[in-house]
């Protein structure tokens, strides 16, 4: 990856309400990381963001736990080390941050392609001339999701359906761990290659604003959350001191 590490005076330019986060921190001496997302701020005092759903129930987070927060933002990967100022379970859970200090921008490579191994289920979309209203067992195809970027994605299968070939419609549906669930992606077959004992397709996605995506927090688009992922798969980009 093409990176450029840039610091910048801190500032709200770098903040907006509705920001996925990427929370890292240190739990009974191992590192996690949760995703959240940003709901609001006092320049220069505190964040407000929501409580990941995982630290509901945990009593060991105390108010000055160094953390990191990163994220996609305008292009750049943002993050800043910071600490826990509060949590509060009720009405609602919020988690709150101390404003951080200094920030960091990592500009980063169109289209960043990284590893993965999450399941995918392949469904047919192409059926030519023929209207199809129901789809049968052979217009579904499951892989295995090797790599992924904003523009594409690699996958491997066990076997090849006859109509997965290059130029083929097909929609897609996998997990960004940590993410979300997405569905309905709608992807074009680019090329098929034999490779590690499985076939390889590579896909183009086409982001035609059917896709959707089941959020671990409060929504947002596909695209972004793929964007976001990529950029983010690393939880030492920003390590925490």
């Amino acid at each position: 990856m093409n990176e450029v590490m840039i610091s910048t005076p801190v500032s709200t330019s770098f903040l907006s309400v509705g920001l996925p986060l990427k929370i890292s921190l240190s739990l009974s001496q191992q590192k996690v990381m949760y995703g959240s997302t940003l709901l609001g701020w006092k320049e220069h005092a505190w964040l407000v963001c929501e409580l990941p759903s995982q630290l509901s129930h945990t009593t060991d987070i105390l108010a000055g736990t160094s953390c990191t927060v990163s994220y996609l933002f305008e292009g750049k990967l943002v993050g800043y080390k910071t600490e826990i100022r509060d949590l509060l379970l009720a009405p609602v859970p919020i988690l709150f941050l101390a404003f951080p200090k200094t920030v960091e921008e990592m500009h980063l490579r169109k289209h960043a392609r990284v590893s993965s191994s999450e399941p995918a289920l392949l469904t047919r979309a192409d059926f030519g001339s023929h209207a199809v209203s129901v789809l049968s067992a052979s217009d579904y195809a499951g892989g295995l999701v090797k790599d992924l970027s904003l523009g594409g994605c690699s996958i491997a299968l066990a076997t090849v359906p006859v109509w997965l070939r290059p130029g083929a419609t097909i929609h897609l549906e996998f997990e960004l761990p940590s993410l979300g669930h997405v569905t309905n992606l709608a992807g074009v077959v680019k090329n098929t290659e034999d490779g590690d004992g499985a076939n390889v397709v590579g896909i183009e996605f086409k982001f035609d604003r059917l896709e959707f995506i089941e959020y671990r927090g409060w929504g947002g688009s596909v695209r972004d959350a793929i964007e976001q992922w990529t950029a983010q798969k690393s939880p030492d980009m920003f390590p925490i001191r």
